[in-house]
């Protein structure tokens, strides 16, 4: 769609496209709020900023919205996907070894266990050993710093699917 026509959505059509990019319901309420966007650097602007103010409980709303990771196959299946508006966001995954998946298992059961939600990265580009490489990098943090860490990775990713929605990719 255009920005023009998001614009114009309908307040309920206007959220589940915003929910599409961020599952936040206070960031999706405040840039429902926000329009019109008089063009798409204002839509981008609105999004950090409403981001940027949210609490710990809107970052973890968010963070709910992914699919948990936890077993081999459910990693095959994730990274499978190519129909959603997240498809192509971890496809480097696919050719990822079964060693790889499996530590990538691992880590992201060893990340929630510790910090009490799943790992977000923004996996675009990466390949699963990057990702995996980024998931041992990130698991000795303390928990304050990989909230931060991972509001910032699920900001890069609505970016892409304000990109995706707005037919940008």
């Amino acid at each position: 769609m255009t920005l023009q026509e998001l614009n114009l959505l309908p307040e309920s059509d206007a959220s589940h496209a915003f929910m599409q990019c961020c599952t936040a319901s206070t960031w999706v309420k405040a840039m429902v709020q926000s329009r019109p966007f008089a063009d798409e650097a204002a839509l981008y602007q609105a999004a950090d900023q409403h981001w940027q103010g949210l609490s710990e409980s809107d970052y973890l709303e968010a963070f709910e919205g992914h699919p948990k990771i936890g077993d081999v196959n459910s990693l095959r299946a994730k990274y499978a996907n190519t129909k959603a508006l997240a498809s192509g966001e971890q496809s480097a995954v696919n050719v990822a070894s079964e060693q790889v998946l499996n530590d990538l298992a691992k880590g992201n059961s060893d990340y929630e266990t510790k910090f009490g939600f799943i790992f977000i990265v923004c996996a675009t580009g990466k390949s699963a050993e990057q990702m995996l490489a980024l998931l041992q990098a990130r698991l000795p943090n303390d928990r304050a710093q990989e909230l931060v860490n991972a509001a910032e990775e699920q900001r890069k990713i609505f970016h892409l699917r304000l990109d995706k929605c707005l037919d940008k990719v």
